[in-house]
Parts: C-alpha cells; structure tokens; sequence
C-alpha cells in the first residue's frame, strides 16, 4: 500500500482525549483541517475540535452510528483512540472491557465493510505483567497483565494481528508507556502523575503523589508520541513487520527524579508521597523499555528526555493559562 496522500479522508475516534486532541490537531496541520474528522461520544471540552473542523459525536459502541460515519466520509485512515484507561477501568471492569474490546471491533468490522482504511489503534505497556522482565522489557515476552485495561490491549494487540492476517487490514499500533503533555489534563491512567504534578508545580501549590517516590515507569512527551504515531503510519507497509503493536520507548523516571528536575526551575516546590491502589498496577509494568525493532523497522529516535521536556511543560503552562487545571482555588 502506499502512503497515505495529503488529500486523503481521517477519522480520528476518541478526539477529545489527552492523545485525541493533540493528534487531531497535528493531522489537521498536515492534511488540513477539513480533510480531517474529529469524533468523540461528548462534545468537544476544547471548542477548536469542532470549530477549526468537522465533528461527529460519535459513540464506538453504537455500530450504526459507526457505519453512517464511516459511509459519509470514507476516510483513508482511521484512528481508534476511545479507551477507559487503567485505574478508571479497574473501578468499571465489565464496561472498560466492553468499551475496549467491542468498540476495537466496531472499528474493524467497519473498516473491512467501507473501504479497508488503514487503522491506528494505541495499546500499552499495561500489556506486560509482574512475571515480565522489568528492565529493558523485549518486544516479545512474558505478558501477564493483571488489570481490565492490559488484559483488553492484549487481547486487542491479538487481534490485530489476525485482522491483518485474516483479511489484509493495514492496522498499526504502539504501546505507548505513560503520555505527557501540557495540553490536556488527566485522564485516570497510572501515569497520569506526571501530567498533574506539572500542574500543581506551575500553581505554586504542593503535590501529593499517589505512587512512591521511586517508582519507576516508562516515559514519553506528547510531542515524541505524535512523531511515534505519525511515522509508523506513514511508514511503507513493508516495514511494519511486527502487527500486533511495537514496543515504544523515550524516557524512564521516578516521581523524585521529575520532583528534581521541576525544582530546578521552581525551588520552592514540594512533593509528598501516599501511594495507593495505582502502586500495585505500576508495581506490575516495566521501567524501561526495548524498542529496537521499532528503531529497525521504521527508524524510530525519540527527541526529548526528562529535563528537556520539564523545561518546555513548564515554559506552555506558564505562557498558555488555559491549558491549567483550575488548581488555584485549593491554594
């Protein structure tokens, strides 16, 4: 198949999301804002999603409204970003894992019916589980995922594969370790730390992190995650080697590390510790992550590491006010 070209129809599924709206954004930039089609089952907290091009509101689990979407606009890419992430699924297992597994269907059974788009669906490091080897975790090994969300990205990394081998779907995807970036605000992930801390930090008000200050877990900057995404999908297909999902690495750091490295722009900043349920699932998930055949397969090479991207949230939240949680009230 070739690249996609920059004329081409893209559905972005689950846009108001953390990931959702940056990516919707960087795709408008590239294909044009018209060409691309923002849908989420809510309307949009952020007005430039519907204002700056077309929305759909959009429920994954409703398949006719799917398919009417889908027949309207045909899209030539299709990414399916509507999930309930870790720590929200565990407290709603039987609807995280109808959400995540029935909406992945929706989308491909639509894809195979209107046109076979090629597909973009994020899985995770959820995947791997307390019997993975946790340093330097390998594309492929032990996977034994111990909450709603891992055990529904495996399960979906699977079939996947057998979409691709069954029927010539172009599906891709990345597990993505913890995403952070300045412009949306948490969404119930276990890594959601990273994003909050930034946000109290800038507020001027301490933090309380629910994990121990030396926990640590795979990192990425949301800039190097729509580079990640962008590139697998642009990628010719005869480089995708691996159908189930590529392993994706940028960073690794604790809780007292990104304490560290936002103290050296704000000193007075203070952080204090009171894990709970979240420890157990981070206890379970790698801390750093072997992305090699990422690397050979479609020439990955993150852009940012720990300082560089505390240097360039703090100088966003700063200068671009609505982008801040309203924190301030609790100071």
């Amino acid at each position: 198949m070739s690249t996609p070209g920059t004329g081409d129809t893209i559905l972005v599924i689950g846009a108001g999301g953390q990931l959702g709206f940056e990516l919707t954004h960087e795709l408008r930039q590239r294909y044009g804002a018209s060409n691309v089609i923002a849908a989420d089952v809510r309307l949009p907290k952020h007005p430039e999603l519907a204002q700056a091009g077309p929305f759909e509101q959009l429920d994954v689990l409703d398949r006719a409204r799917l398919g009417e979407v889908m027949q309207r606009y045909r899209p030539k890419q299709v990414y399916h970003l509507a999930a309930l992430l870790s720590a929200t699924a565990e407290k709603q297992p039987e609807f995280g894992w109808q959400l995540n597994m029935d909406g992945l269907f929706n989308v491909l059974n639509a894809a195979l019916e209107y046109d076979k788009p090629r597909i973009y669906w994020p899985s995770s490091i959820a995947v791997f589980g307390p019997n993975t080897p946790r340093d330097n975790t390998p594309q492929y090994t032990v996977m034994d995922p111990g909450t709603v969300y891992g055990i529904s990205k495996q399960a979906g990394e699977l079939w996947l594969d057998w979409y691709f081998r069954r029927h010539g779907l172009d599906v891709r995807s990345l597990r993505y370790p913890g995403l952070i970036g300045y412009k949306s605000l948490p969404g119930g992930g276990t890594t959601d730390y990273a994003v909050d801390i930034y946000h109290h930090a800038v507020h001027g008000l301490p933090y309380q992190c629910f994990l121990q200050q030396d926990t640590y877990l795979p990192m990425m900057y949301m800039p190097d995650a729509l580079k990640a995404t962008l590139d697998l999908m642009h990628a010719p297909a005869e480089q995708i080697k691996i159908r189930t999902s590529y392993n994706l690495g940028a960073m690794s750091f604790s809780p007292a590390e990104i304490t560290r490295s936002i103290q050296q722009h704000l000193p007075d900043f203070q952080v204090t510790y009171q894990p709970d349920s979240r420890q157990q699932i981070a206890d379970s998930w790698p801390k750093s992550i072997d992305d090699s055949r990422a690397r050979e397969d479609w020439g990955w090479q993150p852009q940012f590491d720990l300082d560089k991207m505390t240097a360039d949230m703090l100088q966003h939240l700063q200068q671009e006010p609505e982008y801040l949680a309203p924190l301030a009230a609790a100071k």
